[in-house]
């Protein structure tokens, strides 16, 4: 009596020169095995192909597959290696599938071997498996002359559980600190794959300046209303108190003054591009900020921002009285304008991202989905759970997890 055929497992991985239908013939000697391909994965570096498939099929035809597929092989020209999996080892690999899955983001203007091996030694020893790794900048230039603005960003997927959630936050927060780099660890979940609405502080954020120290120099005032910000800012005093403070020194600065420091804004590096793509790709923006609405609207108009929240300055007959009108835009208000705007957007608070550089951001921060601190004070960095130091703020975009390429592809 003829023995029944036996289940067989093989994974084939493939290396070589990377060329258009390698995929397309291997996976048809597959399909004329009637084989199942249980997984499957691609990546190319440099024009060299790394392609893995898992395939099942029975002991009577497995042979006359991995003969034609090493013909084949020879044929294209690539590596070919054969590797039979254990069933118990299979079933094993699908139990994986229910634990969490985490992507971790490093970023900076040039990322070294020395980086990669810092946050991965860490991701091993809290137990967890890289399955994915892939760029998400455009293909690196060999010196730093080439691009001085040059951006370097890899994704890596993980799945497991950390042995101390809290721990690794701290330690990677640390080694971006230390090692000059930025690092994002975001649980992948579904909130995380589709953010809707993006909220930014203006000073210090979106311009490389705060407007009232502008006006305070304007005003003659300026010394003394930098100090009160640099407190504010750290946190060392309250930000309505320092608000009003501020205010008062500006009386009988002629309201034309506005218009001309409006104009010539200094836009942090990667606002006009990161705007572009987020409005491309159907995000809502808003400006909560503790400055003033004359500037948050000259931004408005020149990006396209949906909302500005921000403080109303008071002029009578051409000048301004040093008093402010309505209620401070302080850090518990930005926080409530983030709900309300995700409320009247239909947004779930969970796909919201809030970017911010003071500590009066830091309510806004913790309350958004993906809270980023940029170029931020000490305390605000300390308390943020992702953080931007090293390049513009366009470094939002590599967060949510856009890739250059498809940012050059979307235009």
């Amino acid at each position: 009596m003829k023995d029944e055929p036996k289940l067989e497992l093989i994974l084939i991985n493939i290396s070589g020169y990377d060329r258009p239908g390698v995929t397309s013939a291997l996976t048809a000697i597959l399909a004329r095995y009637d084989a199942a391909i249980l997984d499957i994965g691609q990546a190319d570096i440099h024009h060299t192909l790394s392609l893995g498939i898992l395939f099942k099929t029975y002991s009577d035809v497995s042979g006359d597959i991995m003969k034609d597929l090493l013909f084949k092989a020879y044929e294209l020209n690539v590596k070919i290696r054969f590797t039979p999996v254990a069933i118990d080892e299979y079933n094993r690999w699908v139990s994986l599938q229910g634990k969490n899955r985490w992507i971790i983001t490093i970023l900076g203007r040039r990322l070294t071997a020395r980086h990669i091996a810092l946050v991965t030694d860490e991701i091993c020893r809290q137990n967890l498996n890289i399955d994915g790794i892939q760029r998400l900048t455009g293909r690196q230039p060999l010196t730093d002359a080439d691009t001085p603005k040059s951006k370097s960003c890899v994704e890596f997927s993980v799945r497991g559980n950390p042995l101390d959630h809290q721990a690794m936050q701290k330690r990677f927060m640390q080694l971006a600190s230390e090692g000059e780099f930025d690092i994002s660890l975001q649980e992948d979940t579904l909130y995380r794959r589709c953010r809707r609405l993006v909220c930014f502080d203006m000073d210090s954020t979106l311009i490389e300046t705060e407007v009232i120290d502008e006006l305070a120099e304007r005003a003659g005032v300026g010394a003394e209303v930098r100090a009160i910000t640099e407190r504010a800012m750290r946190g060392e005093i309250d930000f309505c108190e320092s608000f009003t403070e501020r205010v008062a020194l500006l009386k009988g600065l002629d309201e034309s003054v506005m218009k001309e420091i409006a104009e010539n804004l200094p836009i942090t590096e990667g606002v006009e591009r990161m705007m572009q793509v987020l409005k491309r790709a159907g995000y809502k923006t808003a400006i909560l900020s503790g400055g003033f609405t004359y500037f948050g609207n000259y931004l408005k108009q020149k990006y396209g921002i949906d909302y500005v929240y921000a403080n109303e300055l008071e002029i009578v007959d051409g000048k301004l009285t040093g008093r402010y009108l309505g209620e401070i835009v302080d850090g518990k208000r930005k926080a409530e304008l983030l709900k309300l705007i995700a409320q009247v957007e239909n947004v779930n608070i969970a796909q919201t991202i809030a970017v911010g550089d003071g500590a009066n951001d830091l309510p806004m921060l913790a309350t958004a989905g993906l809270g980023i601190a940029f170029h931020a004070k000490p305390k605000v960095k300390q308390t943020a759970e992702q953080s931007i130091s090293t390049i513009g703020l366009d470094g939002v975009l590599y967060f949510i997890g856009f890739k250059d390429s498809f940012i050059t592809d979307s235009h």
